[in-house]
């Protein structure tokens, strides 16, 4: 845009609100204000709001001072309030600053509101939106991209390999092993991927050659970034894949699970030894397919995947499908963005029933003991899918492990492991009454003493959490990680360990810790007698917090237990 352009624009036909913005101008605080306008502007399906600019025509640059050296401000609130990601452009003549907000279209079926108003444009003014206007946006129904016809795309233009990996796995999920020699036009037909002798959307996105999906539909690759450190702006390593889905899901796996990347730690009680995974595939797998099945493809950016050593964050393009919302993800029933590409990978066997993979991401990673999938980074343009790989309660993650591999029934489902989880945590509110039934009935919950409706998980729960913080008889956990957390930062002496430990330690608990770490070669000492310090062995030197904290705790387990 330039200034040039600006003068010539014209308000309803350009859907663009010119202020001049001399002085202060109201963020929000009455209609008529900057983040008014916006939700007008996106109700209307975008347009831009311009400070600095006279509004009769043509268009005299009187300029704005107005959040000037603040621009990035701004943007952060107006998603903060609204959710939507707004673009700020700076033009000048001569000295003179105009600022642009370029507004986006609100998404489809989902009205924007200030102060709990929907609001329209009426000439100046910024009216109410009408009821009949308001009922048509919410009754908008997304069309379905994947089965929308790709008027370019041949059968040629299909991968044979992952053709034959889409027919294997139909065959095998419908128990149909005549499916495997029926003829290609046959397949493609059955599948809704070939109408009326043409394909579709999801035929490209699925089985489309990577050159021709570069060229149709360049958008639908997938981007795995990986960075050592969250505070790193640049990556360390990053793949594109291009793709067919059915070809790109194993690559996707295949980066994210290389083995100094995806983390092996042993889990063992008694008989019951098992590894857990910093990443656990089937979670992986079920939220690649989601991000890729349910974006919207109409947005020109990729899936981006982005790995840290003790996190990874899967955001595709797209908010919620309509309906959907972070507070209602697990109970809702939405309609999938790409129905028909959703109904194959069902089919297949890629994922699960409709409705019910985010119920398997949430079952799995609650079982494991890892904090719950965070959609928080979510908004109306993008989902953001964050899993955390920090076993915060590793006996928790052995208790269900215990019950859902053994002999009793019913099993453990979403729900009652979210129960048990928030019991666990000391939240009782809102808790399902027939969930807290059946979870009394199977003896994993008992009525705390003294409370109607307050509980606590079984007793044998609690003799793994006691289990867990010791190491053998030799150990507690959290006086070791106290004692880790002081030596990280360098030598000291016992007397000054011993104020900093004060409200957790005395003198004599410090000198026999310190004494069987430096036996188990944890720590070392340096100078003599009243001198002396203590100081982490070099093995551990530079590692800090819980890379230090779960480096020592391995080693002692393995050897006393």
């Amino acid at each position: 845009m330039t200034i040039a352009e600006l003068k010539q624009l014209k308000e309803s036909e350009h859907k663009v609100e010119f202020k001049e913005g001399k002085g202060q101008y109201s963020y929000k605080s009455n209609r008529r204000s900057i983040l008014g306008y916006v939700v007008a502007l996106a109700n209307e399906n975008g347009g831009m709001l311009v400070f600095g600019v006279k509004d009769a025509y043509p268009h005299e640059i009187v300029g704005s001072k107005l959040y000037e050296g603040e621009e990035g401000n701004l943007e952060q609130k107006i998603h903060s309030d609204l959710g939507i990601r707004i673009r700020i452009e700076i033009l000048r003549e001569a000295a003179k600053r105009v600022m642009i907000l370029h507004v986006p279209a609100r998404p489809i079926g989902k009205p924007l509101y200030w102060e709990d108003i929907a609001l329209m444009r009426v000439g100046e003014e910024l009216k109410r939106m009408s009821d009949e206007m308001l009922l048509s946006i919410i009754q908008e129904q997304e069309p379905d991209y994947s089965a929308k016809i790709c008027n370019e795309l041949t059968i040629d233009d299909l991968d044979d390999q992952a053709y034959s990996k889409m027919v294997e796995s139909y065959a095998r999920k419908q128990n149909n092993p005549g499916f495997l020699q029926a003829e290609k036009r046959q397949v493609l037909s059955d599948l809704k991927l070939l109408i009326e002798g043409k394909l579709n959307n999801a035929a490209l996105i699925l089985l489309g050659k990577p050159e021709v999906i570069e060229r149709l539909l360049p958008q639908s690759k997938t981007i795995w970034e990986f960075r050592n450190s969250e505070a790193q702006i640049y990556h360390d390593t990053r793949v594109e894949i291009p793709d067919p889905l059915f070809i790109a899901i194993e690559k996707i796996w295949q980066l994210i699970n290389q083995p100094n990347l995806n983390r092996k730690h042993p889990i063992q009680k008694g008989a019951y030894i098992f590894d857990l995974y910093d990443f656990n595939e089937a979670v992986i797998r079920e939220a690649v397919l989601n991000a890729v099945a349910h974006r919207d493809y109409t947005i020109t950016s990729e899936v981006v995947i982005k790995q840290f050593p003790n996190k990874i964050s899967i955001n595709n393009p797209g908010g919620f499908p309509k309906g959907v919302t972070i507070e209602n993800i697990l109970t809702i029933s939405s309609t999938p963005r790409s129905r028909l590409m959703t109904e194959i990978l069902e089919k297949t066997g890629l994922v699960e029933r409709s409705g019910q993979g985010v119920d398997k991401i949430f079952s799995i990673t609650l079982s494991e003991g890892k904090e719950e999938p965070d959609y928080f980074a979510s908004d109306l343009y993008q989902v953001s899918l964050t899993l955390k790989t920090e076993v915060i309660d590793k006996a928790f993650h052995i208790f269900i492990s215990q019950y859902q591999n053994g002999d009793k029934e019913p099993k453990l489902g979403v729900e009652q492991i979210i129960t048990l989880c928030k019991i666990r945590k000391g939240i009782f509110q809102n808790l399902k009454t027939n969930i807290v039934a059946q979870l009394e009935k199977q003896g994993l919950i008992f009525r705390a003493s003294g409370h109607t409706n307050r509980y606590i998980l079984s007793a044998e729960y609690h003799e793994m959490v006691d289990q867990e913080q010791r190491i053998a008889k030799r150990y507690l956990t959290n006086e070791i990680q106290n004692i880790l957390l002081r030596l990280q930062n360098g030598p000291l002496k016992i007397g000054e360990l011993e104020s900093m430990l004060a409200e957790s330690l005395n003198r004599n608990q410090i000198k026999y810790l310190l004494t069987k770490l430096t036996e188990d070669k944890i720590v070392d000492t340096t100078g003599s007698a009243s001198g002396t310090k203590y100081l982490l062995s070099n093995e551990f030197a530079g590692l800090r917090g819980d890379l230090l904290y779960n480096s020592v705790i391995k080693i002692l387990r393995e050897r006393y237990e």
